[in-house]
């Protein structure tokens, strides 16, 4: 049998104590913002080389689950739905050990179903879990831009707000918990098939005889310009979009498929675009 997890006194009023898991390409990022501002971070790491560089920083380390559990605010950015669950489930999981009242502001962008279902759970352990998929890259991480998605309990989203706010411009809570995910899942099919109209747009352009440095760069000016065109023009074209975003637009579109077919949610054109795009961005028979 485990030991009971050891809670520590909240005081009323008091700056929220953060601790955070996910420091990787955006979570390190946030960190580092978070030790700018000011604000004493307590960060799980297990590799001992990012552990120092950390600490040199200034966060305090801790390199097991349940030396952050005890924090007033933890701050996830799992790469994947896999990697939250096994980070929050089990009895030495984070729901498991953390104090009642304790908010998991979590990152990642998952299914429908898993915020569902771990909200559920740390719902019977008196946590409150915030679904706050993200919308952005490192760089506007670094500089305090990002875009922060919430969804849950509006006493827990002001609670968490000014943690969030040490790396996010623009905070908005889209309802209930689960609804910044569903938020989220709709902004990536769109941003999605928005890029596979710009391929598209490309891939006509070279066949008529232009270069695409030259037309992105038009476009980019003109009326067909799009944060989506904007995304392949700053990393350099179709190739090194498909390269660079395409296993993240993957992940993303299957989860989108996924959960509208369980929602009852019907992609029509635009699943239809993504689908039968210049990039290979699914199985066109998922969406068929």
């Amino acid at each position: 049998m485990s030991a009971a997890p050891v809670h520590t006194l909240r005081l009323v009023g008091a700056e929220p104590s953060v601790g955070f898991i996910g420091a990787g390409t955006m979570g390190g990022p946030m960190v580092q913002r978070l030790i700018a501002a000011g604000t004493p971070v307590r960060l799980h790491v297990r590799r001992p080389e990012a552990a120092e560089a950390f600490r040199s920083a200034g966060a305090e380390i801790s390199t097991d689950l349940a030396g952050i559990a005890n924090r007033d605010v933890i701050v996830l950015c799992p790469f994947s739905e896999e990697q939250l669950c096994e980070i929050l489930e089990g009895p030495s999981g984070l729901i498991a050990n953390a104090a009642p009242g304790t908010v998991l502001v979590q990152h990642a962008t998952i299914s429908v179903e898993g915020v569902e279902r771990l909200t559920a759970l740390a719902a019977e352990h008196g946590v409150v879990l915030l679904d706050a998929p993200i919308s952005g890259r490192a760089e506007e991480v670094q500089a305090g831009a990002l875009t922060v998605l919430v969804g849950g309990p509006e006493r827990s989203v002001d609670k968490a707000r000014p943690v969030i706010a040490a790396y996010a411009s623009t905070i908005l809570r889209t309802g209930d918990s689960g609804s910044a995910t569903r938020t989220k899942l709709v902004n990536n099919i769109l941003f999605a098939a928005n890029a596979q109209l710009v391929a598209d747009a490309l891939l006509l352009g070279s066949e008529i005889g232009l270069d695409e440095g030259p037309l992105l760069e038009a476009l980019s000016a003109c009326s067909a310009s799009s944060f989506a065109l904007t995304a392949l023009t700053q990393v350099g074209g179709v190739a090194a979009f498909a390269e660079a975003a395409g296993p993240y637009l993957r992940k993303d579109v299957d989860l989108v498929a996924d959960s509208a077919a369980r929602l009852g949610g019907d992609l029509a054109l635009v699943g239809d675009v993504v689908a039968n795009g210049p990039m290979k961005l699914t199985d066109r028979r998922r969406f068929s």
